[in-house]
C-alpha cells in the first residue's frame, strides 16, 4: 500500500512591506505583487519614484523562499508551483486577504493593482476572489490564468477601471504562440478595452514605465 497524504490546517504568519503611509494627501493605494525569484523588498524600489504624498504602496510577499543558482547566497521567493496549486491558491488569496484587511484602507482611495510576471496570476485570482472596484489594473509581462472566464470579471466596471497590459518586446517567455492566446483572454476578459503598451527590452521591470501608467 502507497502512501496517503493527508492534509492539515494550522496559522502562519508573513511578512509585507508598504511605502509611503497614508496621508491627507493620499490619492492612490497601489497593492503591487513580484514575480518569481523576488523579495519584497526589492521589488518596492521599482515604486520608489512615484509620487510619495499621493501613492501608498503595499507590497506583499510570496511565501516560498529559496536559495537562488544554489550558491546559498541569494534568496528569493515563489507563489506557487504546480504541485497542490489549487491548495497553495486558497493560502495565497487568504493571506492577500488579510495584508488588505490589516491597512485598513480609507473608502475614499483609488485601489490600483499591479502585477509582474507570476505576480500577474495572483493580482486576477486575487480581483476575481475579492471582487472590489478598481481605479487601475496593470499587468505586467504575465500570463492571465487560464481557467478564468469572462462571467468573472463581469463586476468590474471597465467604464471607470484603467486596464493596461506591457510587455517587453523580446520577453523571452512571451513566445508567439503564448502572445496570441494570451491577447485572446485579453479581449475576452476585458470586452477589447484593455491598452497594450510594449517596451524595447525582456522580461524586466522597468521604474520609468511604472511612473507613466497613471
Amino acid at each position: 500500500m502507497g502512501p496517503s497524504e493527508k492534509t492539515v490546517t494550522y496559522s502562519s504568519q508573513n511578512t509585507y512591506l508598504t511605502l509611503n503611509p497614508i496621508n491627507q494627501k493620499t490619492k492612490n493605494v497601489w497593492l503591487v505583487f513580484h514575480g518569481i525569484g523576488y523579495l519584497s523588498r526589492y521589488f518596492a524600489t521599482y515604486f520608489e519614484s512615484l509620487d510619495p504624498d499621493e501613492n501608498h504602496i503595499i507590497v506583499p510577499q510570496a511565501p516560498s523562499k529559496y536559495y537562488l543558482k544554489n550558491e546559498y547566497k541569494y534568496v528569493g521567493a515563489s507563489w506557487l508551483t504546480k504541485e497542490n496549486t489549487p491548495l497553495d491558491i486558497d493560502n495565497v488569496l487568504n493571506y492577500v486577504d488579510a495584508v488588505f484587511e490589516a491597512e485598513q484602507i480609507p473608502e475614499d482611495l483609488n485601489i490600483i493593482l499591479f502585477g509582474f510576471s507570476q505576480g500577474v496570476s495572483i493580482v486576477m485570482r486575487w480581483l476575481v476572489h475579492k471582487k472590489i472596484q478598481l481605479k487601475a489594473l496593470f499587468l505586467y509581462a504575465g500570463g492571465i490564468p487560464n481557467e478564468l472566464k469572462k462571467k468573472d470579471l463581469e463586476f468590474l466596471d471597465l467604464n471607470t477601471t484603467t486596464v493596461k497590459i506591457i510587455y517587453g518586446d523580446s520577453d523571452e517567455f512571451l513566445t508567439a504562440d503564448r502572445l496570441k492566446s494570451e491577447k485572446v483572454k485579453i479581449e475576452t476578459l476585458f470586452n477589447g478595452k484593455a491598452e497594450i503598451i510594449t517596451f524595447k527590452g525582456g522580461h524586466e521591470v522597468k521604474p520609468e514605465i511604472i511612473q507613466g501608467l497613471l
